[in-house]
Formats: structure tokens, C-alpha cells, sequence
């Protein structure tokens, strides 16, 4: 039924905070929730976590061919630690492997750092698509800095309008709508370690900055794993189905799994729209499978 865009697992688990699938425990949960195969993307930047190889999970789609997609990523500080690193050569390389996207890419400077900028101009150039997630700091969380309105993702869109970049996290659904204040568009680390903050709900009264940068431009798609984005689609019962016709051809089912018992409401919430007649039976397909096959090129 559903093809995961976004998920992650470990070889071995690593210890602490989070409870990492295996691989293992990754199809055992597709199976239960009725997953045909999804995207592991590896952890690079020890902003977030402990960094993975990429051929962890190459060696992961060797053990499961027909249920794990690998994805490479590739932290744009590897190698020269400048804007002039040659990292077009390393993704060709995990692209011949078999990787179909670049991500996800976490570490936590601005979106408009020339090493980053870097990054996503070699992805253009080699065909990848980008899953990125974002925060509304510099130090102290994990995820690419951008402002309210998130300016920066524009001007990258603007820059790289053949790169395919996926929006992800809380800084990109929060903008769903326009924002009441600036602090409910993420979730980070507090002082005393733990993470805080509050995300927006409540009825849509005006649009925010999403919807018009993905009527503006082609190239941006959506990512719909982990809880934000159903907290974006599910606060106003009215608007989400609208939302989710409008770019129908643009969003993409996905579980960010972070631990074997994580719940998945966007699975509940996508099926229940179609059940009840809110979204059509063909907009459910094409969130659930279509977009991923035809983005990634996978056969059916």
C-alpha cells in the first residue's frame, strides 16, 4: 500500500536516546503496517546523532533488495571543508551504487552557507533528489538554519530549479499557515537537555509561506514523515484535503521511524481522508506509492 520516503536504521544499534530500527525490526514493521519498501537515509552530522557509513546502508539493501531503497548523505564539510570541495565525485559514486537520493541533510548551519550551497549544486548536477531538515537556530539543534518565511529555501530553489528538494521537518510544515509568532515553527534542545517548544494549531485562517513556495516552484516537493507534517495537515479538517489535492503529484507518504514502536498517524489519517471521500482514491495513490516510483525511478 505505502512506499516509505523517509525512514532510518541502524546495523547495529548505537546506544542512547534513540531506539533505532535494525534492519530486522524495520521490515518487520513494514509488514505490520503495510509497507511495501522505503528510503533508509543515513545519518551524517553528529549535530543529531552518531554518524553512519553509507555503505551501512548499501549493505542493508543488499539483505533486503525488495523492501530497503538506499539513499547516501554526504555532510559538505567532508573532504576540504570549503565551498570547493569536489563532492559532485562522491555522489556519482553512491549514485552508480544504487542510491536515489542525497539525505538527510541535518548539520546545522544556514541553508545559504556556500558549503551547502555546494552540496546541493552537485546533487543538481548528478540527479539526486535532497530531503533536508531545518531549524530556527545556529547551535545547540540539529538541521539547516533558515528565517520566518523561510527566505533561504526560496533563494536554493531559485539557484538549483532541476534539484528536486524535499521539505521536511518542523521549520517547513509549520509554514503551512501563516505563523502567530516566530517560536512555534520548531522543536529544539533545551537547556536541561530535553526537547521543547509548541507547533501551531488551530484552524487555517491564512496561508503561509508552503503552499505559495510550491505553486511558485516545481521543484519543491513534500516530505510527509514524521509528526509534523500531520500536525500541519490534520489542524484544519477543511484545509488539509485541499492542500493534499492541490499538490497531489508532490507529496510523499513517509514514518521517519525513530524506534521499532513509533506510532504512524499519517498512515491512519491518509486512509481515513480516503475512506470518508475527503481526498480521491487516486490522490491516495499517489501519496501513498505513485510519486515515490516515478521520482525514484523504481520499478512497480
Amino acid at each position: 500500500m505505502f512506499i516509505d520516503i523517509h525512514t532510518h536504521a541502524y546495523r547495529i544499534k548505537p546506544p542512547f536516546v534513540c531506539n533505532f530500527c535494525t534492519p530486522d525490526e524495520l521490515v518487520a514493521r513494514y509488514d505490520e503496517e503495510g509497507i511495501e519498501r522505503g528510503c533508509v537515509l543515513p545519518i551524517v552530522s553528529p549535530e543529531i546523532y552518531f554518524p553512519q557509513a553509507n555503505e551501512d546502508i548499501l549493505e542493508m539493501a543488499q539483505q533486503y533488495p525488495e523492501r530497503i531503497i538506499p539513499w547516501c548523505n554526504v555532510d559538505p564539510r567532508l573532504l576540504t571543508n570549503s565551498p570547493k570541495a569536489p563532492l559532485g565525485k562522491v555522489l556519482a559514486h553512491y549514485k552508480d551504487a544504487g542510491c536515489k537520493g542525497l539525505g538527510e541533510v541535518m548539520l546545522n548551519v544556514p541553508m545559504m552557507d556556500p558549503m551547502v550551497q555546494n552540496l546541493f549544486a552537485h546533487a543538481e548536477d548528478v540527479g539526486l533528489p535532497v530531503t533536508f531538515d531545518g531549524s530556527d537556530q545556529v547551535g545547540g539543534d540539529f538541521g539547516l538554519y533558515d528565517d520566518p518565511g523561510l527566505p533561504q529555501l526560496e533563494h536554493t530553489l531559485q539557484s538549483f530549479p532541476k534539484l528536486v528538494i524535499l521539505g521536511h521537518g518542523p521549520t517547513f510544515w509549520a509554514e503551512i499557515a501563516r505563523l502567530e509568532t516566530p517560536g512555534e515553527r520548531a522543536i529544539i534542545f533545551g537547556a536541561r537537555g530535553h526537547q521543547v517548544g509548541i507547533m501551531p494549531s488551530g484552524p487555517i485562517r491564512e496561508e503561509g509561506v508552503v503552499p505559495k513556495l510550491m505553486r511558485r516552484y516545481p521543484n519543491l516537493y513534500g516530505d510527509l514523515s514524521d509528526y509534523t507534517p500531520h500536525n500541519a495537515l490534520s489542524r484544519d479538517p477543511e484545509y488539509g484535503p485541499k492542500f493534499v489535492t492541490e499538490f497531489q503529484d508532490r507529496l510523499l507518504y513517509g514514518t521517519d521511524l525513530c524506534s521499532p514502536t513509533q506510532r504512524l498517524p499519517m498512515s491512519d489519517l491518509l486512509i481515513g481522508w480516503r475512506d470518508s471521500g475527503a481526498i480521491s482514491e487516486e490522490v491516495f495513490n499517489k501519496i501513498a506509492r505513485e510519486n515515490a516510483i516515478r521520482l525514484l525511478g523504481l520499478l512497480h
